[in-house]
């Protein structure tokens, strides 16, 4: 399959409603065709991995050409330089979150580009290096904990940024490495509290949503589970 066909396929499904309502969640309108996460999904399964297609898309500038991309380029042949040129081309949420997911957290580099983005100025490159954290959280099974602790103080240190998009990665990180497992809840609380004194509207945010998921007796008890599992599976 090339990529003009796909293009072309993408376009035909053009929605403005639902561009529409997409815009109401804070996703970009720019090059948006409105097409459903369901339908691009089910087209990356269609295509499987194929790199050099996903750089063809990507360079569409269209934005489900973009996510799709994200979906069918081999983690195998992404390169630093590569992870980091389509991180600076970020311009929706949806964008930055769903390579994050289905991408840059399976590549050798995650760690190392999350703790490096979440130093950047850039809003989107900054909500990438959290929403690295937070996906790894999710799908790195075999790492220790001691690869999450040592994310916590960036995690603290970025608290302070009021933009919106970047504190809600930042909770979104915090929330995901305290769900882990219990250990690495307990150090995810005491982040939270120490962001707590933090003289900041965000920091406060932060810190207050993230404590009240993280000692709700519920998720303690699917944390405990989720450690369980991992601890097996290693």
């Amino acid at each position: 399959m090339k990529s003009e066909g796909i293009i072309k396929k993408l376009k035909s499904m053009h929605n403005p409603k639902n561009i529409e309502g997409m815009a109401r969640f804070g996703i970009s309108s720019e090059n948006t065709l409105g097409v459903s996460m369901p339908v691009i999904r089910k087209m990356g399964r269609e295509i499987g991995k194929n790199h050099e297609l996903a750089n063809e898309l990507w360079a569409s500038g269209i934005h489900e050409a973009r996510i799709l991309a994200g979906l069918i380029a081999d983690p195998m042949f992404l390169t630093k330089k590569q992870m980091d040129e389509w991180a600076e081309e970020f311009d929706s949420w949806d964008v930055c979150d769903q390579v994050c997911m289905n991408l840059f957290d399976r590549t050798p580099f995650a760690y190392a580009k999350a703790k490096e983005w979440t130093g950047r100025n850039e809003e989107f490159v900054k909500r990438a290096g959290f929403a690295l954290m937070a996906s790894l959280a999710v799908h790195d099974k075999n790492a220790s904990d001691d690869a999450f602790i040592t994310l916590l103080p960036l995690i603290q240190r970025e608290s302070r940024d009021e933009r919106n998009f970047v504190k809600k990665a930042v909770n979104w990180a915090l929330r995901q490495i305290g769900k882990r497992n219990l250990a690495l809840n307990r150090e995810a609380v005491k982040t939270a509290k120490e962001i707590a004194k933090i003289d900041s509207r965000a920091a406060q945010w932060i810190a207050q949503d993230a404590l009240r998921e993280l000692t709700d007796k519920k998720t303690l008890a699917r944390t405990k589970e989720r450690g369980a599992k991992m601890r097996v599976k290693r």
